[in-house]
């Protein structure tokens, strides 16, 4: 049976997420991981991802943002919403959405030239949900840095989150479609 569209993306994003985290696990000859505080980029007291799950460390992060070659914010949507499903393989709707889902948001991120959030903009905001409003927020600020939009330096792009009950989601760029 062939795979679909979401699936063959859902493997490549769990791929590439595997392969960063043993990357990030990787020290130095005689020296464990997180030993240092050199051996966490960004965290000068060596500190681990928060075990409550409330958001991820530096450990959690890639050393080196991939770089977009994408030349309009259209083109960097996808590069963006792969490196957020990489980032979230385990938090990914697989396959088509139900009809009836929990909340629906448009959001508007603006990144700087070194792929950091500099701000968020709901667009249309599932008001009624505000604990999902709150947690895509979240996870879009832990993907950072997201893949450096060489080619437009800064870089403002829209997408809309499809969030099922279960708390996975989809984005609309990658999605599937519903049922």
């Amino acid at each position: 049976m062939p795979l679909s569209t979401l699936q063959r993306r859902l493997w490549t994003s769990a791929l590439v997420g595997g392969s960063a985290a043993l990357l990030i696990g990787c020290a130095p000859l005689g020296q464990s991981p997180g030993a240092s505080p050199a051996a966490l980029p960004g965290a000068p007291d060596g500190s681990r991802p928060d075990p409550s799950g409330s958001a991820p460390g530096p450990a959690s992060r890639p050393a080196a943002p991939r770089v977009s070659n994408a030349g309009t914010p259209r083109e960097y949507r996808q590069d963006a919403a792969t490196h957020l499903y990489a980032a979230n393989a385990e938090r990914i709707y697989a396959g088509r959405l139900p009809p009836n889902l929990y909340a629906i948001g448009v959001l508007e991120v603006e990144l700087d030239r070194q792929g950091q959030v500099q701000r968020l903009h709901w667009m249309r905001a599932p008001n009624h949900a505000p604990e999902v409003v709150r947690e895509i927020e979240r996870t879009v600020r832990a993907a950072a840095p997201f893949p450096l939009p060489s080619r437009m330096g800064r870089v403002r792009y829209v997408d809309t989150w499809l969030w099922h009950r279960s708390g996975r989601f989809q984005l609309d760029t990658l999605s599937e479609g519903q049922d």
